[in-house]
């Protein structure tokens, strides 16, 4: 084979490596990502950056309560009316049957919308919203992390329990966040990552409460 040619083709095969093994390490460890919203202020403000763990889909480690996680949006918003307190579900549109799109979609997060928001009960745990407060298995659950004043308040899904494999996730800003309150619940298969520390601006650089 030609010298030149060969040479070619160890740097294309190098970098096709390379190429893989980033996607596997954005899919499977951890990623940079960009605050879009401000359903969590004051914890989390509009373009600062933050660091997400994805260790979870290897070690099956789910988030846990008073976590903030990321996640595929649902493909709907419920109205009162539609509202099963006994089915509080989020629904996702279905995936193509094209792998190419389901690789573009799902790995490269191309024309994929996320949700940012705090993990607040977790499967059979029984939500109630009343009061302006939440409820968790009958107790008041405590916010700290929420401004001075802050309420809760849902004429959606307000008092059900979380079906098995699924969380249920509000933001801290709840006047300004479409949460689980409007879509129900999120599957665990449906949660892309857990935000480990911010890491821009340099001012506020650490972990998150």
């Amino acid at each position: 084979m030609n010298e030149k040619v060969k040479e070619v083709l160890e740097w294309v095969y190098c970098i096709v490596i390379a190429l893989v093994l980033a996607l596997l390490f954005r899919y499977f460890i951890g990623t940079p990502t960009i605050v879009k919203q401000r359903s969590m202020y004051p914890t989390l403000k509009d373009g600062q950056r933050l660091i997400l763990s994805r260790t979870f889909r290897i070690t099956h480690n789910y988030p846990e309560v008073g976590d903030i996680i990321t996640f595929e949006a649902p493909d709907k918003k419920y109205s009162p009316w539609q509202a099963d307190q006994t089915n509080p579900v989020a629904i996702f549109k279905e995936s193509s049957k094209n792998v190419f799109s389901n690789f573009r979609y799902y790995v490269l997060e191309s024309g994929k919308t996320s949700y940012i928001k705090r993990v607040i009960a977790l499967e059979g745990d029984h939500v109630k919203i009343e009061g302006g407060k939440v409820y968790v298995n009958g107790k008041e659950f405590e916010e700290p992390y929420l401004a001075e004043d802050v309420t809760t308040k849902s004429d959606v899904f307000n008092d059900f329990i979380v079906p098995t494999g699924y969380v249920f996730a509000m933001g801290d800003n709840r006047d300004y966040s479409d949460d689980c309150r409007v879509f129900g619940c999120i599957p665990l298969n449906k949660i892309e990552g857990k935000v480990m520390i911010r890491f821009w601006p340099l001012s506020e650089f650490g972990g998150i409460k």
